[in-house]
């Protein structure tokens, strides 16, 4: 099921918004349509990525060794 959604704009953006969607042969709406859904499945990909890392983490302890360097090493040339 969509929803209508209402959104204030000035009118410059809303020219560009349109003429932009000419260009790329669709609408002012589809575009916002496409970057919303992109936003979502960014985030949605971040979280199940976040949640991978976590358990991987949880099942596989590790060990780091010991720091035996210092920025100045790191940095030096």
């Amino acid at each position: 099921m969509q929803t209508n959604l209402t959104l204030s704009i000035d009118e410059y953006t809303l020219r560009a918004a349109r003429k932009i969607a000419l260009d790329r042969h669709t609408s002012v709406n589809s575009m916002v349509r496409d970057y919303l859904n992109q936003l979502v499945s960014t985030a949605d990909e971040r979280k199940q990525a976040l949640e991978g890392l976590r358990a991987l983490f949880d099942e596989k302890p590790f060990r780091m060794g010991e720091k035996n360097w210092t920025r100045d090493d790191l940095h030096e040339r």
